[in-house]
């Protein structure tokens, strides 16, 4: 992927992506103070750099039957480059874990895992998380209430570093 370096006009337009993923360009164009066809070849630069990686719709998850939300701390018993990659590759393959991060700490991973009821939970540690070699203890807390939640990176104080 091409490397592109960003300026004010791309951080704006990065924000109403963020924000509106549908937004039209001729919408887009207005809102960053540029023609229609500048803006969709920064917008088509931005995709192609990887920058802008996909678009997406956030689901609500409570409205779908998936009102669990826990965050799973997952330590292992080697941290060798094999044991880490068996690991991560299993992970990426269960639907109910939407994040997984590499930690330093206490424990090896972080998870964030989704389910309907606590009986799918229970299942999912069993039939799969306990199942991957290596898994030596895991942790679970369960989120009582989403307090924040955003999906928009705060781009104005690297904007502003790097333009200065």
């Amino acid at each position: 992927m091409p490397e592109i370096e960003l300026d004010r006009t791309d951080y704006k337009i990065l924000h109403y992506l963020q924000n509106s993923g549908r937004i039209s360009n001729s919408d887009l164009a207005d809102a960053v103070g540029l023609s229609p066809s500048p803006c969709l070849r920064r917008v088509k630069a931005l995709e192609n750099a990887g920058i802008v990686k996909q678009y997406v719709a956030l689901v609500d998850a409570k409205a779908v039957g998936l009102p669990i939300s826990i965050i799973v701390n997952v330590s292992l018993h080697s941290q060798e480059r094999d044991s880490l990659m068996e690991f991560e590759t299993k992970v990426a393959e269960y639907e109910e874990v939407l994040e997984c991060y590499l930690m330093t700490g206490n424990f090896d991973y972080t998870l964030r895992v989704v389910a309907p009821d606590l009986d799918s939970y229970q299942r999912f540690l069993a039939e799969k998380l306990t199942c991957i070699n290596g898994v030596a203890n895991i942790q679970s807390s369960f989120t009582l209430k989403q307090v924040v939640y955003r999906t928009e990176l705060t781009l104005t104080g690297v904007m502003n570093k790097q333009i200065a």
